[in-house]
């Protein structure tokens, strides 16, 4: 039986979280961080913000976005301690920690979403 390495599957987590990433968080964080505050555009009222997020679909492109998001972060902040401060001899340490951080980040966001009625 041949052991498959996960390195693959943790750069198409990787690709995905960047593409997902760079297409919705700059449209949100213009809506929610600049457009609405400032009353460019009207800002929804909290009964519309809860019957959007009470959308299924909604919940499963939100989940989809926080996990890829932060797989996305994890595969890049490990290469970056890897390459930036050349500890390659901690390798499972940091893969543990940095992984781990993106799991119990999607559970909470998948708890958090669960949450709301």
């Amino acid at each position: 039986m041949i052991k498959q390495h996960p390195e693959p599957w943790l750069w198409l987590l990787f690709s995905a979280g960047g593409v997902l990433s760079a297409m919705l968080m700059p449209m949100l964080l213009l809506l929610f961080g600049v457009a609405f505050p400032f009353g460019w555009v009207a800002a929804p009222s909290h009964a519309q913000m809860v019957a959007v997020l009470g959308n299924p679909l909604t919940r499963v492109v939100l989940f989809a976005l926080f996990m890829l998001s932060l797989f996305h972060w994890a595969h890049r902040f490990r290469h970056t301690l890897y390459d930036g401060l050349q500890i390659k001899h901690l390798n499972e340490v940091i893969a543990v920690l940095t992984y781990g951080v993106a799991v119990v980040g999607t559970g909470v966001a998948a708890y958090i979403l669960w949450q709301i009625p």
